[in-house]
C-alpha cells in the first residue's frame, strides 16, 4: 500500500521501511487528533456529482472504471470497504460496481474511455 496506516498493518507506506523521525518546517509542527464536526461529510458532494451532474453514459463509464480497478487485484477486507464507500456516494452506482466485481466481469469498452 502507498498510504499509512494501511491494511497490511504497517505504519509506513513504502517498501523501504520506517524512516527516521524528522521534518523540516518553517514553524512549529503540532500533532493532534482531528475533531469531527457535524457538518463534516465525505459523501454529499461526490453523490451530487454522480446523480445530478453525470449523465447515464458518464455513470456507466464510472462503474466500468472503478470495477476494472478493483478487479486489478484488490482483495478483502479492502474490497468490501470500497463497495461500502461507493454505496455511500450513490447506492445504485455502488451496487452496480459490486455486482460487476463479484461477477468477475472484465470491464466492457465504453465509448469515450481510452479509445484511440
Amino acid at each position: 500500500p502507498v498510504y499509512a496506516p494501511n491494511s497490511e498493518g504497517r505504519s509506513w507506506a513504502d517498501t523501504e521501511g520506517k524512516m527516521e523521525d524528522g521534518w523540516e518546517a518553517d514553524g512549529e509542527m503540532v500533532r493532534s487528533a482531528y475533531s469531527l464536526h457535524p457538518e463534516d461529510d465525505d459523501f454529499s458532494q461526490p453523490g451530487t456529482l454522480v446523480r445530478e451532474v453525470f449523465d447515464d453514459a458518464q455513470r456507466a463509464r464510472l462503474v466500468e472504471q472503478v470495477a476494472g480497478s478493483l478487479l486489478g487485484g484488490v482483495r478483502s477486507p479492502v474490497l468490501e470497504r470500497a463497495f461500502d464507500y461507493w454505496k455511500s456516494i450513490d447506492p445504485d452506482v455502488g451496487r452496480r460496481i459490486e455486482e460487476k466485481v463479484r461477477a468477475g466481469a472484465a470491464p466492457e469498452p465504453v465509448p469515450g474511455m481510452g479509445e484511440s
